[in-house]
């Protein structure tokens, strides 16, 4: 069950749904939504997890979680590097401001979560972090009633600990930030 649950809810599937969501709620027309919905699955999940699964293939990683902790550095910088380039280039294209300021919330977590990880050496667990920031996000966008997801993100950080690839404190630090970058920040911005 573990397993299962850190596969179907992984950051790349989460943040995929929730920018493509994001897109078409906030765009203009199904054009907007569609073009500045690529573009911010791209740079925060797609070329991501592109980058992820070729190191993986080319046996510089042993998974593409990254369960190895000091295999995260170059992988966490690319995901904050490609976020970031996502996140300027909506601003230059003119992107809705909702999607705009949930992709630089997220930013702004990562900008968090990638130098405890990589100059402290703590992994703050993405999983948790994505997961929590995604339950957020959705409540802020379409209201209260998917509340109701909230049970997610602690199945999601039960599983990261269950399996042995993050501790409780990592898994919690997770999850606070993610909530708080989306259920506090992206308001403010948005």
């Amino acid at each position: 069950m573990a397993r299962l649950l850190t596969e179907i809810f992984s950051p790349g599937i989460l943040v995929a749904g929730l920018l493509i969501a994001v897109a078409w709620h906030s765009a203009e027309s199904v054009r907007q939504a569609v073009t500045m919905g690529l573009v911010a699955v791209a740079s925060a999940s797609l070329l991501p997890m592109y980058y992820i699964l070729r190191g993986v293939r080319r046996r510089r990683w042993t998974d593409k979680h990254l369960v190895v902790h000091s295999q995260r550095r170059w992988p966490l910088l690319i995901i904050l590097l490609s976020t970031a380039g996502g996140t300027a280039t909506l601003a230059l294209a003119g992107a809705p401001r909702q999607l705009l300021a949930l992709i630089a919330s997220m930013l702004a977590s990562l900008l968090v979560a990638v130098p405890v990880t990589v100059l402290l050496r703590w992994g703050i667990s993405i999983h948790a972090l994505v997961a929590a920031g995604t339950v957020a996000a959705l409540c802020v966008v379409f209201g209260p009633a998917l509340a109701v997801l909230l049970p997610l993100a602690p199945a999601v950080g039960w599983a990261r600990v269950a399996l042995g690839e993050h501790t409780i404190g990592q898994v919690v630090a997770g999850g606070v930030l993610g909530a708080a970058a989306t259920g506090l920040l992206f308001p403010l911005l948005a």
